[in-house]
């Protein structure tokens, strides 16, 4: 068992700019966005920054995958909060009592259908349903995430020609 990548000997170079570009990009857009928002929700977009940073030509990468991804859970974890918040649920005791994890599990769950169907898959984005519905949703929270996210594609897009994939 080797502890370093056998290609990092080769490209040592490249693995650092990457990392360097990818800890810049994100000090700018948490800087821009000012992280006025759920903490778990845009620690997310950190996992994303790594996947678009160290897998900028792989299909998990692409644009549809990250903005695809982070539109379906920002819906699923929406549509969740709002149905947590219902009257009905309110007058069920037990079910009010239990409302976060049953309707973060239900988003989580709906994400992860839906991403599959539509061919949207990124798994940070399940991890925003859930945090959306776990924490108090907000629409400032939305319109964080959805410009972070935006940011990273096209932050990815633009450096992709001197980025390598590094896993």
């Amino acid at each position: 068992m080797k502890l370093f990548d056998e290609k990092f000997a080769k490209n040592k170079m490249r693995y650092i700019l990457q990392c360097l570009l990818a800890t810049a990009a994100v000090a700018a857009v948490v800087l821009i966005l000012d992280a006025i928002s759920n903490v778990a929700v845009i620690a997310a977009l950190g996992a994303s920054f790594f996947i678009a940073f160290t897998m900028p030509h792989a299909n998990v990468s692409r644009a549809r995958f990250l903005v695809g991804g982070y539109l379906v859970g920002v819906a699923s974890g929406t549509i969740c909060f709002w149905v947590s918040q219902a009257p009905a649920i309110a007058a069920c005791p037990l079910v009010e009592r239990y409302a976060f994890v049953i309707f973060g599990a239900a988003a989580v769950g709906t994400a992860m259908f839906t991403m599959v169907m539509t061919n949207t898959e990124h798994p940070p984005a399940a991890s925003v349903a859930l945090g959306l519905v776990l924490d108090e949703w907000h629409y400032l929270t939305v319109v964080v995430i959805l410009v972070g996210i935006v940011a990273v594609a096209a932050l990815k897009k633009l450096l992709k020609p001197v980025m390598i994939n590094l896993l």
